[in-house]
């Protein structure tokens, strides 16, 4: 495999936990009243590699990157995180 394919492969593969990270962090400006313990990048970052864990994991699991039960635990692991990172425990 050739460098830029091999590229190509991971940023297709790490897009939809960035892409996620970034919406969550940007909207929970919106959502939440109280504002957020940290930043926007330094939540957009946590989310990521929270994101990045579970794609990893995915692929492990199922044997193959995509499978909607992945995408589904990305969901949800990048929802619970910001919503800790909002301040949900301090409710």
């Amino acid at each position: 495999m050739s460098v830029p394919a091999f590229l190509n492969h991971v940023l297709n593969f790490a897009a939809p936990a960035l892409f996620l990270s970034l919406l969550m962090a940007a909207m929970a400006r919106f959502v939440f009243r109280r504002p957020a313990l940290t930043g926007f990048w330094r939540q957009a970052a946590i989310n990521f590699a929270a994101g990045l864990a579970v794609l990893a994991i995915g692929l492990g699991y199922f044997g193959r990157d995509g499978a909607m039960g992945t995408y589904a635990a990305l969901v949800l692991v990048c929802g619970t995180s910001q919503w800790w990172l909002s301040g949900g425990l301090r409710r």
